[in-house]
């Protein structure tokens, strides 16, 4: 089952919309969506390895943009779409005491969110609902997103074909460490905040 998952993957990854999807997800992913856009971005380096400037363009552009609702909603939207989202996350109670934290300390929580699998989201939702400087947000949100986008297509892009080995010969190992990743993210979230 998780090889034929794998292989829809690298399908989705080469078919003639992948970039659209690549911008949606990475879009999504950036305000409400769980899944991080490199189920996509990955894959579709490995498969055209020469466009991988391309496609972390995309990942961080679509993400940025992504941020902004992430941060929309959290300023004008925080009873009706705001507090369901953190407490999907379970992060409704932590609000209050965080405020006066994060406005102080909130752009260096953004960045660490935006480079590793900690929920992004989390913290976009957050720097609108408590008012962090939108210039900050923006900054550290292109850095981290573009360290991280362009840093995982960069080591990609140079290389590409040992990893792809590695990844096909351990699908499990690969897709169970992914797993970890993206659980250990919404475990700090739980346990951070």
């Amino acid at each position: 089952m998780l090889r034929k998952l794998y292989d829809w993957v690298f399908a989705l990854a080469e078919h003639r919309r992948a970039t659209w999807a690549l911008a949606g997800v990475s879009f999504a992913e950036s305000s409400v969506f769980p899944i991080p856009p490199d189920v996509l971005l990955i894959p579709m380096v490995l498969a055209n390895r020469r466009k991988w400037i391309l496609y972390a363009g995309i990942c961080l552009v679509a993400s940025i943009l992504g941020a902004f609702l992430g941060y929309y909603i959290g300023a004008v939207l925080y009873d009706s779409i705001g507090k369901p989202v953190l407490a999907f996350y379970g992060k409704e109670d932590s609000f209050e005491e965080i405020i006066v934290w994060y406005n102080k300390w909130g752009g260096w929580g953004v960045l660490l969110a935006a480079v590793t699998p900690f929920p992004y989201k989390v913290l976009t939702i957050f720097s609108g609902a408590t008012g962090l400087n939108l210039f900050v947000f923006t900054i550290v949100s292109i850095l981290g997103r573009g360290m991280r986008f362009y840093l995982v297509a960069g080591l990609l892009y140079y290389v590409g074909d040992p990893i792809r080995e590695f990844i096909e010969k351990r699908l499990g190992l690969m897709f169970t460490l992914g797993m970890v990743l993206l659980i250990g993210g919404f475990v700090a979230v739980k346990f951070l905040f």
